[in-house]
């Protein structure tokens, strides 16, 4: 590590150190408010719920626990990191009456679990708060020790940490000892408190955002799955007209051909060999059909030499000029991509230069693909007439499909008059 990496890590480690002090030592008092009021709310609902009013006052108690929720929300990403998310709680329909309004929150499982994390919180809480009170005042007072031993008043039947260890009861003994313990736990301190937030804030995150969490991924996987199958249906209707109104006819024109040749040859022979030449142009342009239904499913450039060599092969294809970027990164063949990854990134750049080429009327467009450590980055640009869009029908409808599927998101900027812009994000 050199001198100026180590430099610039060590305002970070302060930072960090810093938010999750902050975070374990308001997280106390937060814990007790949310101890005494959601305690006290509980028991007075459960005790009157006979007389009825207790059923209202348990619900205000279920929404001072969202609102003690939400704060914790609030105060996650500055630990874990993370977006804040919101569950999505149950709500009553505009036109339900005041009964049904009261009993909603009852009735929603994550009205409960805000509850049970009010309450039960407090514990977690306290072990932090105390650990990190206790850490900070020993890695302080004992870095800071020779500053004021000499205001200690020690007598003479008074013995020090350093006299019991049997290290002496000199100054030099006690302020070498003390300065040492201090620094260990200085050295320590943002472990410890990094550790006592992270406890903390997991077990917040465990009850506040988990089942949340699990439902959105749960609602991804199910998006991803539908674009997945959506795109093989559009993919195989398109094969399956490809193949009906080029390969499809021309075998059937060559079937024709061949037949008429076999009658010609005994009455008469050029005639037959004029028709066995037709024949085989018919040959030539169905095998450069099917080669070019080929590229559509599976690239062979794609497979055999990867998607630098690939995209390249798009680009000197294409009817308009291209300015290619391309990550040298792309181009170890050690590092090749997942294959779903190459596939989605090969069919954007070939769909959006078809599109370029067909609608757009530009003069000329750029490619630019990019690796990151997480993400594929693929863009296309032109400087056509712009109006590209996703609807249903249209080629990048298609290809949305298929991004959502490999978990990427695809986004079309194409205002009127352009330019035009479609950018792709893959997650590796």
């Amino acid at each position: 590590m050199t001198t100026a990496t180590a430099v610039t890590q060590v305002p970070s480690v302060s930072r960090q150190l810093m938010r999750d002090t902050g975070y374990v030592l308001l997280g106390l008092p937060l814990a007790l408010f949310g101890l005494v009021v959601l305690t006290a709310g509980l028991a007075l609902g459960v005790g009157l719920a006979v007389l009825v009013v207790g059923v209202p006052i348990m619900t205000g108690t279920l929404y001072t626990a969202r609102g003690l929720a939400d704060v914790e929300r609030l105060r996650l990403p500055t630990v874990l990191r993370m977006p804040r998310i919101r569950p999505r709680y149950l709500t009553p329909p505009p036109a339900a009456g005041p009964w049904r309004r009261i009993f909603t929150p009852i009735r929603d499982g994550q009205s409960w679990l805000d509850l049970a994390h009010g309450i039960a919180r407090s514990v977690v809480a306290v072990v932090t708060f105390a650990i990190t009170v206790a850490w900070w005042v020993v890695a302080l007072a004992g870095t800071l020790y020779p500053a004021y031993d000499w205001a200690l008043p020690y007598g003479p039947g008074d013995r020090s940490l350093a006299d019991l260890l049997g290290l002496g009861d000199g100054p030099v003994a006690r302020i070498g000892l003390n300065t040492a313990i201090g620094l260990i736990f200085l050295l320590t301190l943002p472990i410890v408190v990094r550790g006592c937030a992270l406890l903390q804030a997991g077990f917040a995150r465990g009850l506040l955002t988990g089942v949340a969490e699990m439902r959105d991924r749960i609602t991804v996987l199910e998006e991803q799955k539908r674009a997945a199958v959506s795109a093989e249906a559009a993919a195989l209707r398109r094969l399956e007209r490809d193949i009906h109104d080029g390969p499809q006819q021309r075998l059937v024109r060559l079937a024709m051909d061949l037949s008429r040749a076999r009658q010609q040859l005994a009455t008469d022979p050029q005639a037959a060999a004029r028709t066995l030449d037709e024949a085989i142009a018919q040959t030539r342009d169905t095998l450069a059909e099917l080669r070019a239904l080929s590229r559509g499913i599976a690239p062979p450039v794609l497979v055999d030499r990867g998607l630098p060599s690939a995209v390249a092969a798009l680009a000197g294809r294409s009817l308009v000029p291209v300015d290619l970027t391309l990550d040298d990164r792309l181009g170890n063949p050690k590092g090749r991509l997942d294959p779903l990854v190459e596939s989605t990134a090969y069919f954007v750049v070939a769909e959006a230069l078809t599109n370029v080429a067909k609608h757009s009327g530009a003069t000329g467009c750029a490619v630019t693909v990019q690796r990151h450590d997480d993400q594929l980055d693929v863009t296309v640009s032109d400087d056509g007439a712009g109006g590209a869009h996703v609807a249903k029908g249209h080629g990048l409808a298609g290809i949305a499909d298929r991004v959502r599927a490999a978990g990427g998101v695809l986004r079309v900027d194409s205002p009127v008059g352009g330019p035009t812009v479609v950018r792709a994000v893959l997650p590796l």
